[in-house]
Order: structure tokens, then sequence, then C-alpha cells
């Protein structure tokens, strides 16, 4: 049973999905067992409490640096013994030393179909803005896994969502998140903790059952 850390900064909408998956059973040979906050405020932590899951915070104000955060991060990670780990609306880009220990074992969800509207400054709303911006008529959400690129890392799975005529940022965010990273995330996650994805350079490969 692979362990799983979820980590978050606010809400926590992708987390409850993953909460959701798991009590449907949709997680196989995985737990989530910690949900780790950069805010001590964020109501993710309240999300995991109520779903009996150990909440930890790795405040960024405590720290200088990106870099002694993720420093910081990974004593906590290893004390944890995790398996995977889960970018859930982390708001803060990671260093090197996280991605070098957890090769192929951090999985982040963008809110675009990389590699359109993704990148450094590319988070949050600002993604369906430039999108609506562009005219799009399909976005959707990419399930990668992380590397020292931003948003640079392998595909593992994609889904296309509709750009309506009348859609505003947060109705385009909302629509993906519901129709895409909500199905997205879980699966992924799962097909990692059954060891299904295979990666070969920049490809991933979905082995069978």
């Amino acid at each position: 049973m692979k362990r799983i850390a979820v980590l978050v900064s606010g809400g926590g909408t992708n987390l409850q999905a993953l909460i959701d998956a798991q009590a449907r059973g949709e997680i196989q040979n995985g737990t989530i067992a910690a949900v780790i906050s950069s805010s001590p405020g964020a109501y993710a932590l309240e999300r995991a409490g109520k779903a009996g899951i150990p909440g930890y915070v790795v405040n960024r104000k405590d720290y200088d640096s990106n870099r002694e955060m993720t420093l910081a991060l990974l004593k906590q990670l290893r004390e944890l013994d995790i398996d995977l780990i889960v970018l859930a609306g982390f708001m803060y880009v990671l260093t090197e030393e996280l991605v070098h220990a957890y090769r192929n074992a951090i999985i982040n969800v963008h809110p675009a179909l990389i590699p359109s509207f993704c990148g450094e400054g590319f988070y949050g709303l600002h993604v369906h803005e430039k999108a609506l911006a562009y005219g799009v008529k399909v976005s959707g959400a990419t399930v990668h896994f992380v590397s020292e690129e931003c948003d640079g890392g392998p595909v593992i799975l994609q889904k296309a969502v509709e750009v309506r005529e009348d859609d505003t940022p947060k109705l385009l965010q909302r629509r993906i998140m519901e129709e895409a990273e909500w199905q997205l995330l879980p699966r992924a996650v799962s097909l990692f903790c059954q060891d299904r994805l295979k990666v070969e350079g920049r490809i991933v490969r979905i082995l069978p059952e």
C-alpha cells in the first residue's frame, strides 16, 4: 500500500476529490497518509481533519527562501515515509532537491492542455483568463509528473473541456475542475499506486492491469 502526501495551500477542492475517490474505493493500492499545507489557515486542513487524515504545516513564512522550505518539506516527507506526492493547489515552486528525491513520484494537475497556457506565471485564474483572451474553443486539464521545468514533466493524462461563448474565467475554471481535474487526478494517483505508469523519456505509458 503506497503512502500518499497531498500538498495544499488553500481551499483544497482537488484534495476533496481525492478524499472522495478514496472513500469510493477508486484509489487502488494507495492511501492518503498526510496532507501538508504551506499555510496554517488553509481550509484544506479542515477537509483532511474531517476525513481523519493527519494534517501538517510547513509554513512558507517560516523560511527565507523556497529552497529552505523545500528542504524542510523533504525532511517531513521522509519522516512520514511517503511514496507519492500530489500537488493539489500548492502555490509555491519547489526546488530541485525534492524533484531529485522523488523523481517521477510527484504528480501535479494543471488547468489547461499542456503545452498550452502553462509555465511560469500560469496558475489559478490566470490560465483561464489567457485561454479566453486567446479565443480557444477547447481547454481542459493535464495531470503530469513534476520535473525541474515548470509544467514541463511527462504528461500522464489529459482531458479536453469545451469553452463556451458566455464563459468567464471563473465559469471555465469550475467546469474544468468538475469535468476534468476531479476525474483525472484520482485516476492518475491510482495508476501510480498500482505501478501501472511507465516513464520512457518524456512519454508515460499506462500498463495493463
